[in-house]
């Protein structure tokens, strides 16, 4: 399979795909590229997803594509980034999709990590918490809708500049590549949020996507994971034959800590036999909301809301 960067993208600026005209590269992923579009019928700025024939070269591939967009279109959450138009050229298919105006948590996670004030390098606890409860909501959405993301990860979760609402993005290009690798014994997803299921290329369900929200949010609360320094290959070994392993601390013993409430929550999300996860996200959201309404203005002594504002 040949890799994106092989791929001249600049033909694609000032052409149509459909009726939205491609105005500039707006990001690429593993699995596609992104393009700042003028839907001309609505008169309106989108986001068109593009996924080159070449990168998903099954004959199936157009069918799960299409199969997703249709799921996903009648999946109407605000925490699930909507698809307005779908379909396929000779040499691409696309989906057209709101544009947020905002950035990925990635960034928002580096970003605050790389500012010069200690007290200011963790997004505090609260929008935390408020940040993960409502992408649970989503994702539980869209898990009763038959829909599981697969490659749950801050790079796919846009968040607003405006009310700093965030939005699942790429259910469908992930679904397909999943589709086809795992009918090769592939494996599909990123590394470091990937489940031990994924990690072995056995049958996910819900649970998966718990598993890479629990990645997340420990990520949230501490700034840096404590894991080896591995490369992908040997992350996905490990989560795939000692996934109690790969995190070399528990979440209380990472600066800035957090209670053992907290501690517990992170850990049954990120637990590695799907059996001792949350079942459903919505019992996660119930926990973390709990936790929120009687922990999370507690004073104490212990390093319990190290970074709260």
């Amino acid at each position: 399979m040949p890799e994106l960067n092989d791929f001249d993208w600049s033909t694609f600026v000032g052409g149509e795909l459909g009726n939205v005209a491609l105005l500039k590269e707006l990001g690429r992923g593993v699995m596609g590229v992104v393009f700042t579009g003028f839907q001309k019928t609505l008169k309106r700025q989108v986001a068109v997803k593009v996924l080159l024939k070449s990168h998903a070269s099954t004959g199936e591939a157009w069918n799960l594509f299409r199969d997703e967009g249709e799921a996903l279109a009648v999946l109407n959450h605000p925490n699930i980034i909507p698809i307005y138009e779908m379909g396929e050229t000779d040499d691409c298919y696309f989906q057209v999709m709101q544009l947020v105006e905002g950035g990925d948590l990635r960034s928002l996670i580096k970003r605050n990590l790389n500012h010069p004030l200690p007290s200011k390098r963790l997004i505090p606890l609260p929008e935390t918490l408020d940040i993960v409860i409502q992408v649970l909501d989503g994702l539980g959405f869209a898990h009763e809708g038959g829909v599981i993301h697969q490659d749950v990860k801050p790079a796919n979760i846009l968040v607003e500049n405006r009310n700093k609402r965030p939005l699942l993005a790429d259910f469908g290009i992930a679904r397909i590549f999943a589709a086809e690798y795992l009918s090769q014994g592939k494996i599909v997803g990123t590394p470091l949020y990937m489940s031990p299921e994924q990690a072995s290329s056995a049958t996910t369900d819900g649970r998966t996507d718990i598993y890479s929200m629990g990645v997340i949010l420990f990520q949230m609360i501490v700034g840096t994971l404590p894991i080896k320094d591995e490369s992908a290959v040997e992350m996905i070994e490990c989560k795939k034959y000692m996934p109690e392993t790969f995190f070399t601390k528990k979440p209380g013993q990472v600066p800035p800590g957090m209670d053992a409430e907290l501690e517990r929550i992170v850990l049954k999300s990120v637990e590695p036999d799907p059996g001792d996860r949350y079942a459903a996200c919505q019992d996660f959201i119930e926990d973390l909301k709990k936790y929120r309404r009687f922990h999370l203005f507690r004073t104490s002594s212990g390093p319990a809301t190290g970074h709260l504002v």
